[in-house]
């Protein structure tokens, strides 16, 4: 079944607007698109303008009449997914003292519900926050955080209704079940309890979206009375507040994408004045962990390590003068993230491109790991909330194996399963094979591909395949199970995973080597991926159609540009393809940190130029392009729906061919899509059945 969009898609008007940098004067005939009201809109969608409303409309509508077709297909493959979804679930209760906290789901319900009960015995069940009574009358909502305090009386929980990234945090007597009337607005996710539960830290977010200020806010007051307690003066660095696992230490950490510094405050004296650990040094990360017993810090750094190391300092005086190896540096083995137990010290790390888990013994040193056979997965730990326990919990799958939870205890190493995922509608992991790959890049890296595909399928070329890729940020696709590509996995489909560079999958330098001035591996090493798997048979040449989502749309709109023939069909979601201007524009909500991870082109002609030789919406050319679906959403802080827009006007007025080219704008959503785990799968649906479409597989 092809798609019919109407003979006339909606074309914008040409309103051109000029700016110049390093002598270079850029037209942009689509700027008007970008509402001048645009803050407002972020907090009040009905504010858009009503010109570039009108436009917006007209696309979703052509875009609803080109996908008509599709609505039998789209309401069979959300019918597949949901049926592998248990609705009834609920997650594994995590222990804390005398209570067990886990969040379950109703059958039709879109939202969790957030449950504590007895840890031990069968007491009753208490809901501490039903979020789909609370999402009730909203377009859009999303919880935050739902977070207990240590007395288990309260719990801090936060909200954002309009899909902007603004939450709203409010604290729940969890036996009445009532709110108190403490209302904290325009923060980010998380707050840090002090340890009596009587006040708790928090990121305040500013006009800009930018969150720069820490502040503490005392339980039964109101929020206009909270105190400042620390305050980011470069606007390129962003804050966060959390706990280490000791509960000792509260932590303010200010970091851009390549240099962090740690502040300190006593848990139970939060009105002492924050502690610095060390001064930031331009390229130097470090996170900390609380060793109690030993009156020392664990920290996870860079420093002079570019995989990561562990040192450790004395809790009387952190600083770097004082940091001593623990676990040295060992290149290739990329040290993750981290927990310090009272008794043990567990570290997530990733070596060959897979991840695994190790256990240290405090009082010895004593490590070992725990083993997994598959050729391709992903591994999750979870701190828990509890410090002195030998359990250690981890997830576990790969694409062909639905997640297991187990809990491991640390000494005797026995491994207990305590969930695996069901598939009600049925899943046989042997009905499928799951491949790893490599695809030879242009200057020889070997890239990683992760491979699914029914058991039996003809690997002659003629099999479709949807691409997935990356590539920003350091952060790595996992090779996890989805219930999603499974129904183009079981029509045919090969579904593959490109862990190009840009993430970390092979270390800090796969991330390094995809950012900045060597930003145009990412693209290559994608377009590699895609060659090879056409000359390994799994697919052929223009039969591929490419996926990714925010800086990953970018990646699409490069590839497109670049290799248009390569791929049959482009999915780009909350496509962040309009690059020179945004990071040009220090304006706008996150362009001061990016500046380490795309660079500066506002101070550098060398920045300027590099990235324009690849910014997505500046190299739209005349020539054939792919079919191609964008999607954004109105009040969007990430990638503003102006990009997707703009771009699409702009492939309208220069593409040489008559495939498809689609824009939906999300009027009452964000970067996230819409809200509901239902709602999200229909989007998926959607995009699934344009793949499916344009490959005539339908």
């Amino acid at each position: 079944m092809k798609l019919t969009p109407p003979a006339v898609a909606p074309r914008a008007a040409k309103r051109p607007q000029s700016d110049t940098h390093h002598g270079i004067t850029r037209i942009d005939d689509y700027a008007w698109l970008r509402d001048a009201n645009w803050r407002e809109v972020m907090r009040e969608p009905g504010a858009l303008d009503k010109d570039i409303r009108a436009y917006l409309e007209a696309e979703n509508a052509y875009t609803e009449a080109a996908l008509a077709p599709l609505a039998a297909l789209r309401e069979t493959l959300f019918a597949e997914m949901k049926g592998r979804i248990k609705e009834d679930d609920s997650s594994v209760p995590s222990p804390d003292g005398a209570f067990a906290y886990y969040t379950r789901f109703e059958e039709g319900a879109q939202h969790p519900i957030f449950c504590r009960r007895p840890r031990e015995g069968e007491g009753a069940e208490r809901i501490v926050l039903d979020a789909n009574k609370e999402a009730e009358g909203t377009d859009y909502f999303r919880v935050g955080d739902v977070d207990h305090d240590p007395t288990q009386r309260l719990a801090a929980w936060s909200a954002d209704r309009k899909g902007s990234e603004y939450f709203t945090v409010r604290l729940r007597d969890i036996e009445s079940g009532r709110d108190l009337e403490d209302e904290v607005p325009d923060t980010s996710p998380g707050i840090a309890w002090d340890a009596g539960g009587a006040s708790f830290l928090y990121t305040q977010v500013d006009d800009e979206h930018r969150p720069l200020k820490v502040f503490r806010h005392v339980v039964g007051t109101p929020a206009r009375d909270d105190k400042l307690v620390y305050e980011e003066k470069d606007e390129g660095f962003f804050v966060g507040v959390g706990k280490v696992q000791s509960g000792k230490w509260l932590v303010i950490s200010s970091h851009d994408h390549q240099t962090s510094e740690l502040y300190l405050i006593p848990a139970d004296a939060p009105e002492t004045e924050p502690m610095l650990v060390a001064a930031r040094e331009d390229g130097v990360e470090y996170d900390l962990e609380h060793d109690a017993p030993r009156g020392r810090f664990l920290i996870l750094t860079n420093l002079e390590a570019e995989d990561f190391k562990i040192v450790e300092a004395p809790e009387d005086a952190p600083g770097r003068a004082n940091w001593r190896d623990v676990i040295a540096h060992r290149p290739g083995t990329l040290v993750l993230d981290h927990v310090c137990y009272r008794d043990h010290h567990v570290r997530l790390e990733r070596r060959d491109g897979l991840p695994r888990i190790a256990i240290r013994r405090l009082a010895d040193g004593g490590e070992h790991e725990i083993a997994f056979d598959e050729e391709a997965y992903d591994l999750n730990m979870g701190a828990g909330y509890e410090y002195e326990t030998r359990r250690l919990r981890f997830s576990y799958s790969s694409m062909t194996t639905p997640a297991e939870v187990y809990d491991y205890d640390v000494e005797t190493r026995a491994r207990v399963l305590r969930k695996r995922q069901e598939v009600p509608s049925g899943h046989n992991p042997a009905d499928y094979i799951t491949r790893r790959i490599f695809a030879t890049a242009a200057d020889g890296a070997q890239v990683p591909v992760s491979i699914l595909h029914r058991k039996g399928l003809k690997l002659d070329g003629s099999a479709p395949c949807l691409l997935y890729g990356y590539g920003a940020y350091g952060i790595s696709i996992p090779a996890s199970f989805s219930t999603t590509c499974l129904s183009l996995a079981d029509r045919g489909f090969v579904y593959a995973i490109a862990h190009i560079r840009g993430g970390k999958e092979k270390g800090y330098r796969w991330y390094s080597d995809g950012k900045l001035m060597k930003k145009r591996n990412t693209f290559t090493d994608f377009i590699a991926a895609g060659e090879h798997l056409a000359a390994q048979g799994f697919t052929s040449r223009g039969n591929i159609v490419a996926h990714g989502g925010s800086a990953g749309g970018m990646l699409m709109g490069a590839v497109a540009n670049m290799a248009p023939d390569l791929f049959k069909g482009i999915l780009a979601e909350v496509p962040f393809v309009d690059v020179l201007a945004t990071i040009l524009d220090a304006s706008l909500p996150l362009t001061p940190p990016e500046w380490n991870e795309w660079g500066n082109p506002i101070e550098a002609r060398e920045a300027y130029d590099y990235m324009a030789s690849y910014s997505p919406y500046d190299n739209v050319r005349a020539q054939s392009y792919p079919h191609l679906f964008a999607l954004g959403g109105l009040t969007d802080p990430r990638v503003t729906y102006w990009e997707p827009a703009k771009w699409v006007a702009k492939l309208r007025e220069f593409k040489t061919d008559d495939h498809v080219t689609l824009l939906h704008i999300n009027m009452d959503a964000g970067h996230g899509g819409k809200s509901g785990r239902f709602e999200r799968l229909k989007e998926v649906a959607r995009v699934y059945a344009f793949a499916l479409a344009v490959t005539e597989k339908a």
